[in-house]
């Protein structure tokens, strides 16, 4: 199935894609939904939307009743750059009463009590489920809709989840229909083209180069953007945690000191910025998660820096990330709720070894190979965010998969390509593994490091 690098890649707020802006976008369907159906709307009707799965479990820490609120109220993710959120969301919580546009007319709502935390067992089809309903007078439901948070800001709704892989296809007719890896390194081989080649002439389906190009650097000006704020940022995070950022100190230090070797130290600080913008709330890319929207941006900007990169490498760059993210959105899932963090920060590793290894001159199998060797070595990490807040230990996690994006890109450029575990075996591997995972694991907060904090 085909995957556009503007869908891996997307314009968001913080911080959560899957319990953010996914539920932010959900509601905001439903409510063109019951428009399309049930206009001119009044106060006679009634809406209540109800989280289950990890929606509910880590839902507070993730804003995700904020983000159902203000997808009700017509916001979506990539309208809210530079807005503060929570001052919004606190204005909306007093009311009653949801105008409806351009209906012109209003449905009661009251945001403290028709968003429910439904800790029941999850909706039949993915961890990050919810329901929104539409009730009458007389408190009947007359018309209701799932939605699935699947990861990266994707949305489907029941029927979506429920629909076949034949009804799903999208048709577009793609000149290099890859769905594997090996397809994908064949096909290229074939035609004498580089990955992000490939990729960009598949895209060309969709939109001119011209657009797509415009497109590609306002992902990266966007990244940038944020990590060069977060290099500036100080004070505390939201939450109960107190987490103090980090990056800003340590990128004064490195300046300090200016020792030309410390790639490592940038590459933390690098994530680390990237991350604690997330964590506030604030402007970022899913790359592919905002979990883990830390590690491409990162190692984006060390090899801007170290390559004296022009606007063409980090295009290709990102085309790159994209062939190998959508064969692990396809395969497997970018989800922390269905994979646990190897989903995510694994996921991110793999597209930034892949990355990198494009723009220093790898060969089809050397991107494939890099991609497997970053992806691997994140199997079986879970997703355990402590007190249900994307920063411990989720900030960090990005430091180590940028760092091992590089190393895995590095490792790749001194082989020929060939190497014993296809990165088709390994995304197989990742999604048994994510399968075999207790739910404790996957974005819930139940396990691991979220119930051995005494104190949380």
């Amino acid at each position: 199935m085909f995957i556009s690098v503007l869908d891996l890649f997307k314009i968001g707020i913080g911080p959560s894609s899957s319990h953010t802006m996914g539920p932010m976008v959900a509601a905001s369907r439903f409510l063109a939904e019951i428009i399309q159906h049930f206009a001119p709307l009044t106060t006679q009707y009634h809406i209540r939307a109800y989280l289950r799965g990890s929606l509910a479990f880590t839902g507070h820490g993730h804003a995700t009743d904020m983000a159902t609120v203000l997808g009700l109220y017509g916001y979506l993710p990539d309208k809210l750059a530079g807005i503060d959120c929570q001052a919004l969301y606190t204005q909306l919580l007093d009311r009653d009463v949801l105008p409806i546009y351009p209906d012109g007319g209003e449905v009661r709502f009251n945001p403290k009590e028709d968003v429910v935390f439904d800790y029941g067992e999850p909706l039949p089809h993915h961890a990050n489920g919810m329901i929104l309903e539409l009730l009458d007078q007389d408190a009947q439901v007359v018309f209701t809709d799932e939605y699935y948070s699947i990861g990266g800001g994707f949305v489907k709704s029941k029927a979506e989840m429920e629909a076949s892989d034949a009804a799903e296809a999208d048709g577009g007719n793609w000149p290099y229909p890859f769905a594997t890896a090996n397809e994908m390194m064949d096909m290229a081989t074939e035609a004498n083209l580089s990955i992000a080649e490939l990729k960009r002439i598949n895209e060309r389906v969709l939109m001119s180069d011209a657009e797509l190009d415009e497109k590609l650097d306002a992902i990266w000006h966007t990244m940038d953007r944020c990590l060069m704020q977060g290099l500036e940022a100080e004070g505390t995070l939201p939450g109960k945690l107190g987490v103090k950022r980090r990056a800003k100190k340590i990128a004064k230090t490195l300046r300090r000191h200016n020792t030309p070797t410390d790639h490592n130290d940038w590459l933390c600080a690098f994530a680390m910025a990237v991350n604690e913008q997330n964590a506030a709330g604030d402007c970022v890319v899913t790359a592919p998660t905002n979990g883990a929207a830390g590690v491409i941006p990162a190692v984006m900007k060390y090899y801007q820096i170290h390559y004296q990169a022009e606007a063409k490498d980090m295009r290709n760059f990102l085309l790159a990330a994209a062939a190998i993210g959508s064969l692990i959105k396809a395969n497997s899932s970018i989800s922390g709720a269905e994979m646990g963090c190897q989903g995510e920060v694994g996921s991110a590793s793999a597209m930034a070894a892949g990355g990198l290894c494009q723009v220093l001159g790898g060969t089809p199998a050397q991107i494939e190979n890099a991609a497997e060797i970053a992806l691997e070595h994140h199997l079986g990490m879970t997703c355990d965010p402590i007190a249900g807040l994307v920063q411990v230990p989720c900030i960090e996690r990005n430091s180590f998969g940028a760092i091992k994006a590089v190393v895995a890109a590095s490792l790749a450029l001194h082989g020929d390509g060939q190497h014993i575990v296809p990165l088709d075996s390994c995304i197989e591997t990742m999604r048994q593994t994510g399968l075999d995972m207790s739910h404790k694991y996957k974005e819930t907060s139940l396990g691991g490091l979220a119930v051995n904090l005494p104190e949380c």
